[in-house]
């Protein structure tokens, strides 16, 4: 709700602090305080390049009044000299923030905190500040012919690198931490194309993944603390003994694979439709979005359904459900994406109708 360039970096950078402290919440182990750093630099080092383009912008404009800003002329300022350093120094600080290559590294190590912080870093709240603040500078930042030569490329790349590297590993959260990259590329690309089709694909994909992943996220963490291993190798059968927690688990997996009526199923029809009717190699943003949509429904199958389904085997603890503090979060999750799925018109005019007007 900020309306001041210079709050909204503040309150920004407390995302930071705040992450710093949850991903080092471990902090006995070298793992965890080594991703903590490294989540701190990578996004504060961001941070530091996109207050510089701030206060250029607010110079440039002579106001650092968000909503001033976005009811000047926007092809006026952004052809003035300076503005593609201001445009790039802005960009680094989303980039990093919302993992984008070269700088997603870090969000998969961040997987080192337990599995409610992993669901709050990786689904919805702290990784979309960069994706949020693309679209809250849409109407300005979009209308420099740079834009979509930098966004579109660089969020196609993320996507596929995400998904790529999702394939072979050998850890539940390790697998939702690859895709979470790979879906954050996915809107930043929409963003970067920029027609009135793909921001609404974008807000109705950041609803979708926020749904499914943050119950996905919380069901391995249950599956790990319940079993003693998040190997999806090394799991099985485990819906008999942990029944309501597999329910959480398939519908949020269900929705990742975009199956029909669940919410995970219209994300991914607008996102195809918007490829198609975006402007430049159409195909090629095709082509890639459909070969990640392949990678993200074998990694839904391992994350959510392999684990309980098929022959039961032994775990290093004695599998049983867990307590109803730990099911009932993801269930109402996978709950809220199906019902979505089941009334779209419903998310339509009360959540992505607003949110994508209020991008454009």
């Amino acid at each position: 709700s900020a309306d001041h360039l210079v709050l909204l970096f503040i309150f920004w950078e407390l995302t930071s602090v705040s992450s710093y402290l949850l991903i080092g919440y471990h902090h006995n182990g070298a793992k965890s305080r080594v991703a903590a750093l490294q989540a701190i630099l990578v996004t504060g080092a961001g941070g530091l390049c996109m207050l510089a383009g701030i206060i250029l912008l607010g110079c440039m404009a002579g106001t650092f009044r968000i909503s001033e800003l976005l009811q000047m002329d926007a092809a006026a300022l952004v052809s003035q000299p300076g503005f593609a350093t201001i445009l790039v120094l802005i960009l680094l600080g989303a980039f990093t923030k919302s993992a984008q290559f070269p700088f997603h590294f870090w969000l998969p190590n961040a997987m080192e905190a337990p599995a409610p912080v992993s669901a709050y870093l990786h689904s919805a709240t702290m990784v979309k500040a960069g994706v949020f603040l693309l679209a809250r500078l849409f109407p300005l930042l979009s209308a420099s012919p740079l834009w979509l030569p930098i966004v579109a490329p660089v969020g196609a790349v993320t996507m596929m690198t995400g998904a790529l590297m999702a394939l072979g590993q050998n850890d539940l959260k390790k697998i939702l931490a690859y895709t979470t990259v790979a879906v954050l590329g996915t809107l930043t690309m929409l963003l970067g194309i920029g027609t009135e089709l793909a921001v609404k694909a974008a807000m109705t994909y950041l609803l979708a993944h926020a749904l499914y992943k943050a119950a996905l996220f919380m069901t391995s963490g249950t599956i790990d603390h319940e079993t003693g291993s998040r190997d999806p190798d090394h799991l099985g059968g485990l819906r008999r003994a942990m029944p309501l927690t597999a329910a959480a688990a398939l519908v949020g997996a269900l929705s990742m694979a975009g199956l029909p009526f669940l919410v995970g199923f219209v994300s991914k029809e607008y996102f195809y439709k918007a490829l198609l009717d975006a402007e430049g190699p159409g195909v090629l943003w095709e082509v890639l979005g459909v070969s990640a949509s392949v990678v993200m429904v074998a990694m839904a199958l391992t994350a959510g359904i392999k684990p309980f389904w098929g022959a039961v085997r032994p775990t290093p603890k004695h599998a049983h459900e867990a307590p109803w503090t730990m099911w009932l979060g993801p269930l109402l999750l996978g709950v809220a994406g199906l019902k979505t799925g089941l009334l779209p018109g419903v998310a339509g005019d009360w959540l992505i109708g607003p949110a994508a007007a209020s991008v454009l």
